[in-house]
């Protein structure tokens, strides 16, 4: 593949993958908000799925919550939004291996997802998944969780086991 073909495929998974990332988020809370709202949980194999809807007006496990709406647009819209971009740009960049460019585009996918939820919900973000194995449970999260989590995941083990001579760059 020419150079030129390169970066039309990094632009082309650049806008898909966040895109995608978002829109299966989306669809994922508007589900929720139509049939978990206001009704009892939905449980899975004995609890180790839980859906119940809930909203989440901080970060990471409500942290944040009661924050002043100046320091929440500030840590919870501007800074996120400031690290999507940072991210998006660094992916772009040819020298970053596309594998390591979807994994960056997941993790943006996900933080997008939630941060539309902020900005359009007054700072609340749909959560509705709970996991977990008797007392040892996740917090309720989203998709958007799910994207960013797994993407950061599958960027560090890329980087672990790749040799050490070129981390994150190609070679």
């Amino acid at each position: 593949m020419n150079m030129k073909s390169s970066n039309y495929v990094r632009i082309a998974v650049a806008v898909l993958v966040p895109a995608a990332n978002w829109a299966v988020d989306r669809a994922a809370k508007l589900l929720a908000l139509r049939f978990l709202k206001d009704r009892e949980p939905i449980i899975f194999f004995d609890r180790l799925i839980v859906l119940a809807y809930a909203e989440n007006e901080g970060a990471f496990l409500g942290m944040g919550g009661g924050w002043p709406s100046t320091v929440k647009t500030a840590l919870l819209v501007v800074l996120p939004l400031v690290a999507c971009l940072v991210g998006l740009g660094y992916a772009l960049r040819p020298s970053v291996r596309l594998s390591v460019a979807l994994c960056i585009f997941t993790i943006v996918g996900g933080g997008l997802g939630n941060l539309a939820d902020r900005i359009l919900n007054d700072f609340r973000v749909i959560d509705f998944m709970n996991f977990g194995i008797g007392p040892l449970r996740t917090g309720v999260l989203n998709v958007a969780d799910l994207s960013v989590t797994f993407g950061a995941i599958a960027l560090v083990l890329l980087e672990y086991y790749r040799p050490s001579k070129a981390r994150f760059a190609s070679s």
